[in-house]
C-alpha cells in the first residue's frame, strides 16, 4: 500500500486544499494556450508548400522556418520558469498571451523568410513562457494530491494530443484558406485567454525570490540551444565533427552554468530542488520517457508516407488514430496510485507497456501499418502514464513557490529527451538502412539513394520502371528494417529503466532513490482577488 499523504494547506489561509468549480474551470483555459504551443510544433507540416511557392525560402531558410519555434522554446525554458517565480505566474502567463498572439499576427501576413523566421523565433519565446507558467500555476491550484494528479494527467495528455492535432489542422486550414491562418486560429484561444485569467486564477509569486541573475540567461541557452541543435542534426545527418563539436560546446557551457547555479546567492535554478524526494529521480524518468516518444515518432511518420506511400494529409489522419489509446491512460495510472498502488509499479508498468508498443514495431513489415498503428498507440499509453506520473511527483516534490523553476527543468528535460531519442534511435536506423541498400540496391545510384528513403524515392522517380521498382522496394525494406533494430534496441533501454523504477524506494511521496526531502520552505504568495 502507498502512504497516504498529509494534504497540504492551502495558501489562502483557509486550510481547506480542495479545489472547487473555479479551479477546474481555470484549468480548462489554462489548456488553451497549452494545446496551442503543442500544436505549433507541427503545424507547418502542411503549409510548407504554400510558404515556399509564396516567399520562395532558400533551403536553408526553410529549415530554420521550422526549426527556430523549438530552438527558441528549449532555450528559453528554464529562464521563463525561473522569471515566473519572480514576477508572478500569471503575470508572465499574460505576457506570453500577448507575445504569441502578436507574433502569430505577423507570422501570417509575413511578406518574407525573414521576416516568418522572425516571427518563428517570436512564438518561441512566447511558448517558452507559456508552457511552464500552465504546469507551474496547476501546481499553485491544486494543493490536494489526489486533485492534483489528476489534473496534471489532463494537462499531460492535452500537450500530447496539441503535436498530432496540429498537423492535422494545419491540413485542413491550408486546403480551405491561405498558409497564413495556421498562425491566425491561435488568435481566438489567446484573447480567451487574456479575458479569463485574471477572473479565474490568482496570482502566485515567490516572496523572496532574490535577485534575478542576468549571466545566467545566457549560460543556460549556450547549454541547451548546441546540445539540442547538435543531436537533432546527428538524427537526420548522421555522426559528423561538427554537430559532435557542438554537442561538446554545449556540455561546456552547461558545467559553467551547473557550477555558476550552486555558487551565487540567488540562482536561476536552485539545486536545492533535486534534495525534494524524488525530484531528480522524476526528471530523469521523464527525460527518458520523452527519449521513446520521439524517438518513435521519428520512423512513424514516415513509415506512414514513405513506405506505405500515404499523402501528407492521410499520413497525419492515420497518425491520430493512436491517440485514442493516450486519452484513458493518465487517468487510469492515477486511479491506481490513488487506490494504493505503488507508484514505482505503476511506472515500470508503464515502461513495460511502451516497451511493449516497441515489440509490436519490431515485427513490422512494409505493408503493416494497423501493427505499427497498434505498436505507436501502445507505446504512447505507456509514456504518458510515466510522463503524468513523474510530473506529478516533481511538482509535488518541489517547494510552490519553486514551482516555475520544478516546470521549467522537466520541461528542459523533455526537449533533452526528445532530442536524444531522435538522434540515438535515428542513426541506429540509419545505419540499417545505409548497410542494406548498399548491398542490395542496383549499382551505380547517386550518393542520395544511400542517405535516406526519401532520397531513394526522389531518384527513384528520375529511373527506368524496372530499376526504379527494384530501388524503391529495396529502400522501403531497409527502412522497415532499420525501425524493427532501432525499435529493438529501445524495448530494451525502457525494460532496463522499467526495472530500474520498480526497484526504487517507495515513500509517502513517491519514489525516492533515497534524496532527502527539501530543505527550504517558505509561503507562497497568492492573490485570490486577482490583483
Amino acid at each position: 500500500m502507498t502512504p497516504s499523504r498529509t494534504p497540504e494547506p492551502h495558501p489562502s489561509g483557509t486550510g481547506n486544499s480542495r479545489a472547487g468549480r473555479r479551479e477546474w474551470t481555470a484549468l480548462v483555459v489554462l489548456m488553451l494556450p497549452l494545446m496551442l504551443v503543442s500544436m505549433d510544433v507541427s503545424v507547418l507540416y502542411f503549409a510548407v508548400p504554400a510558404i515556399s511557392a509564396d516567399l520562395a525560402p532558400s533551403g536553408t531558410q526553410q529549415l530554420w522556418i521550422f526549426d527556430i519555434y523549438a530552438f527558441v522554446l528549449a532555450g528559453l525554458l528554464m529562464t521563463m520558469g525561473s522569471l515566473g517565480d519572480r514576477i508572478g505566474r500569471r503575470r508572465l502567463l499574460l505576457i506570453g498571451a500577448v507575445a504569441f498572439g502578436a507574433a502569430s499576427v505577423c507570422a501570417a501576413y509575413a511578406n518574407s523568410a525573414e521576416m516568418l523566421i522572425a516571427a518563428r523565433a517570436v512564438l518561441g519565446i512566447g511558448g517558452a513562457t507559456l508552457m511552464p507558467s500552465t504546469m507551474a500555476l496547476v501546481r499553485n491550484m491544486f494543493w490536494d494530491a489526489g486533485q492534483r494528479a489528476k489534473a496534471i494527467g489532463i494537462w499531460s495528455a492535452v500537450m500530447t494530443g496539441g503535436v498530432a492535432l496540429g498537423s492535422v489542422l494545419s491540413g485542413v486550414l491550408v486546403e480551405h484558406f491561405w498558409w497564413g491562418s495556421v498562425f491566425l486560429v491561435n488568435l481566438p484561444a489567446m484573447v480567451l485567454l487574456l479575458v479569463l485569467t485574471p477572473l479565474l486564477i490568482p496570482e502566485f509569486k515567490n516572496p523572496e525570490p532574490g535577485r534575478f541573475d542576468l549571466l545566467s540567461v545566457p549560460l543556460s541557452m549556450a547549454a541547451v540551444l548546441p546540445v539540442v541543435y547538435g543531436l537533432k542534426e546527428i538524427s537526420s545527418e548522421g555522426f559528423r565533427v561538427p554537430y559532435l563539436v557542438s554537442l561538446v560546446v554545449g556540455l561546456g557551457f552547461a558545467a559553467l552554468f551547473l557550477h555558476r547555479q550552486r555558487t551565487i546567492a540567488s540562482p536561476l535554478i536552485p539545486m536545492a530542488l533535486f534534495r525534494g524526494r524524488g525530484f531528480g529521480p522524476a526528471v530523469s524518468l521523464n527525460l527518458i520517457a520523452a527519449f521513446a516518444m520521439l524517438g518513435s515518432a521519428y520512423f512513424t511518420t514516415q513509415y506512414l508516407q514513405s513506405v506505405l506511400g500515404k499523402s501528407a494529409m492521410e499520413a497525419a489522419l492515420w497518425a491520430l488514430l493512436p491517440s485514442v489509446l493516450i486519452g484513458p491512460a493518465a487517468p487510469v495510472a492515477t486511479v491506481l496510485v490513488q487506490r494504493g498502488v505503488a507508484r514505482s509499479r505503476v511506472v515500470a508498468g508503464g515502461f513495460v507497456l511502451a516497451a511493449g508498443g516497441y515489440g509490436l514495431l519490431t515485427a513490422a513489415g512494409t505493408e503493416s501499418m494497423w501493427l505499427v498503428l497498434a505498436g505507436a498507440g501502445v507505446l504512447a499509453a505507456g509514456i504518458i502514464t510515466v510522463m503524468s506520473q513523474m510530473t506529478d511527483l516533481a511538482l509535488g516534490a518541489a517547494p510552490p513557490h519553486r514551482a516555475g523553476a520544478a516546470a521549467s527543468l522537466l520541461e528542459t528535460g523533455q526537449e533533452f529527451g526528445g532530442a536524444l531519442g531522435m538522434a540515438v534511435l535515428g542513426s541506429i536506423g540509419t545505419a540499417v538502412y545505409r548497410h542494406e541498400v548498399t548491398d542490395k540496391a542496383p549499382p551505380g545510384l547517386p550518393a542520395e539513394a544511400h542517405e535516406t528513403l526519401a532520397g531513394a524515392l526522389a531518384v527513384a522517380r528520375h529511373l527506368p520502371a524496372h530499376t526504379a521498382e527494384t530501388l524503391t522496394t529495396t529502400a522501403r525494406t531497409a527502412f522497415t528494417d532499420g525501425m524493427n533494430t532501432a525499435s529493438l534496441a529501445a524495448a530494451l533501454i525502457l525494460l532496463l529503466t522499467a526495472a530500474l523504477a520498480h526497484r526504487t524506494k517507495q515513500t509517502p511521496n513517491g519514489l525516492e532513490l533515497s534524496n532527502p526531502p527539501v530543505s527550504e520552505d517558505g509561503p507562497e504568495i497568492s492573490s485570490p482577488s486577482g490583483v
